[in-house]
């Protein structure tokens, strides 16, 4: 049983008047009440102590916290202990607290092992047992953390209530947006009691779902992203006019591309229309990232990176898309959905990819519906003891089907090709064949979804007879293709016949594009949208591509000043590391370009 001390309220701590968590886990009971009175008598005054035994029951308590809203300001695990070890229970516990900092109480002798967790578990600190005195060798180290967890900001750890209908549509992606940036929240099904008493309470009609409930009572009814991020004290609009670089997209080259300018000088705005992460933020588990030998969750990347940026002195507004861009001279602006127009010396285009929707009766109705494009890591939760159909052959399908497998009763994959092979990584198709519960159907494409209020069974069939099968489910997962969020573009940048932006040598190397006048250096969001011709356009000339006597740089595209990377750019790596590494290289060819004369 894990034990509750300290102090119940710490304005200073806490949210909502909640007083923020230290917890602690220990299995030895001697060495678990010195700790826990260690930290009592040093912070039990403003924070509170929770006590555990075992990992397990760390991950319990953290779960009960996270609904409740609580925040976690620290976590302290002891290295050795039977069943999951310390960095284990921290590695599991980054899912739930992301922002807790984390130490790891260790022996001498295990002190490689500590070292090892630094990046497995992003670990903050290790100590050594004993620590007398703790005035000098604990108290120090544990100030100095939760200094930084209080100057780090926890808006988003806000006591958030969502009350909504699980088969909606616009529910389902509020819960997806708040699973992204990692607000916990306490989810009410529109259908139990205590749901219709919230919503009385909060004046608020369930003919109008979702309903949003902060913590100091604020009630936003059917919200939009902005709204729900304005409340949780996100940035959703620029606060400057002009930027040395504007960033477009928070995927990893984008996040990428806003830390290396960042900490090298620029003045540096990142604009995202979701959530940090892109695409690679919705993977439960990347195992081949460099530096990450156990593997890290998208969301956690996506989350060390954003705070990356914004230690450099980043800006990053969350909620907007682009939907315009102009270019004149040295001079670009970048224009928001909302009409808010920025200026920039240099432009990074990091706008990525979304998944390919799915044709067939049933599908868009079916949307939010039990049909998804993509996952977060929670929806697993939803799934659990469920049977669940998830459509891709790509390393994306392949880790949700590993991280559903665990709660799901079962897992069919989809996939049209004959095997796993030609897209997936040899690790994760290892890891799928050794998972009882797990079905790969191969040759086979969904042709449609059935339901009425939400997904009941998809059909399927066989691509080489048209056999068709009834596949019961209500939950349809889809990884297929990429298709690029460059539409707005149309007419301004040069791009291939599948809307990709085409950059550097290519520009003059012969791949297949739109003609691009040299005049036409705008694109705005009432332009049409992207072609789709039958066969490929005619190469144009290159002076109507590249208008400059010097050669662009190597991600540089059509319009001087303005650079790719990442899923957007034609012929790219589409992997997390090579995106990553394009955002750093566009930085150093903005520097060469803002160094021209």
């Amino acid at each position: 049983m894990s034990e509750h001390d300290g102090a119940s309220t710490a304005t200073s701590a806490g949210q909502g008047g909640a007083a923020a968590v230290i917890l602690t886990v220990d299995d030895d009971p001697e060495v678990s009440r010195s700790v826990a009175r260690d930290l009592r008598r040093r912070y039990g005054r403003d924070y509170r102590i929770v006590r555990c035994q075992s990992g397990a029951e760390g991950l319990a308590a953290l779960r009960e916290l996270s609904l409740r809203g609580v925040p976690v300001a620290l976590l302290v695990a002891d290295y050795r202990m039977p069943q999951m070890s310390g960095i284990e229970f921290l590695e599991e516990a980054m899912d739930l607290v992301p922002s807790a900092r984390r130490v790891l109480l260790t022996a001498y002798a295990d002190t490689g092992a500590a070292i090892d967790a630094v990046n497995v578990v992003d670990l903050d600190h290790y100590l050594l047992k004993p620590w007398i005195p703790a005035e000098q060798l604990l108290y120090p180290v544990l100030d100095e953390l939760l200094s930084a967890w209080l100057a780090g900001g926890h808006a988003v750890q806000a006591d958030l209530r969502v009350v909504g209908h699980q088969w909606c549509r616009r529910t389902a992606d509020l819960r997806d947006f708040l699973a992204r940036i990692q607000a916990p929240y306490r989810w009410y099904p529109v259908e139990q009691p205590e749901a219709l008493r919230l919503l009385e309470a909060a004046g608020a009609d369930a003919a109008r779902l979702p309903v949003v409930i902060t913590a100091d009572g604020q009630v936003l009814i059917a919200p939009s992203h902005t709204q729900v991020a304005d409340a949780l004290g996100l940035g959703t609009a620029p606060s400057e006019p002009m930027y040395d670089l504007v960033v477009v997209g928070a995927g990893p080259a984008g996040l990428a591309a806003a830390v290396y300018g960042a900490s090298e000088g620029l003045r540096t705005l990142l604009v995202e229309r979701t959530a940090a992460g892109g695409q690679a933020g919705q993977s439960s588990r990347i195992e081949n990232y460099l530096g990450f030998p156990d593997g890290v969750s998208g969301a956690q990347l996506a989350q060390r990176a954003r705070r990356q940026a914004l230690k450099f002195g980043a800006e990053i507004v969350t909620t907007k898309t682009v939907v315009a861009l102009h270019g004149a001279g040295s001079q670009h602006s970048v224009v928001l959905d909302d009409g808010v127009s920025v200026g920039a010396h240099a432009v990074i285009l990091a706008t990525g990819v979304s998944y390919r929707r799915l044709a067939g009766d049933g599908m868009n109705e079916l949307t939010g519906r039990g049909v998804y494009y993509g996952a977060s890591p929670r929806q697993a939760e939803d799934c659990a003891d469920k049977d669940v159909v998830i459509v891709g052959g790509a390393n994306s399908a392949g880790q949700a089907a590993v991280h559903f497998a665990r709660q799901a009763r079962s897992v069919t994959i989809v996939v049209r090709g004959p095997s796993l092979d030609a897209s997936m990584s040899r690790y994760l198709i290892e890891q799928i064949e050794a998972l009882e519960n797990v079905t790969v159907r191969t040759c086979t494409e969904v042709a449609a979804a059935h339901g009425d209020e939400h997904l009941t069974a998809v059909a399927v069939r066989d691509v080489r007879d048209g056999r068709p099968e009834m596949l019961p489910t209500g939950w349809l997962f889809v990884f297929i293709g990429a298709e690029p969020h460059t539409g707005w573009l149309h007419g301004v940048l040069a791009r291939d016949r599948h809307g990709f932006i085409i950059a550097g040598p290519d520009l003059h190397h012969g791949l297949p594009a739109e003609r691009v006048p040299v005049t036409a250096r705008s694109a705005g969001a009432r332009r049409p949208a992207d072609p789709a011709p039958a066969t490929p356009p005619a190469p144009p000339a290159a002076s109507t591509i590249w208008p400059l006597d010097r050669a662009p740089y190597h991600l540089e595209t059509s319009l001087p000043g303005v650079f790719v990377c990442g899923d957007a750019r034609a012929q790219s790596g589409k992997r997390v590391a090579s995106a990553v590494g394009e955002g750093a290289m566009a930085v150093m060819l903005v520097h060469r370009y803002l160094a021209q004369p």
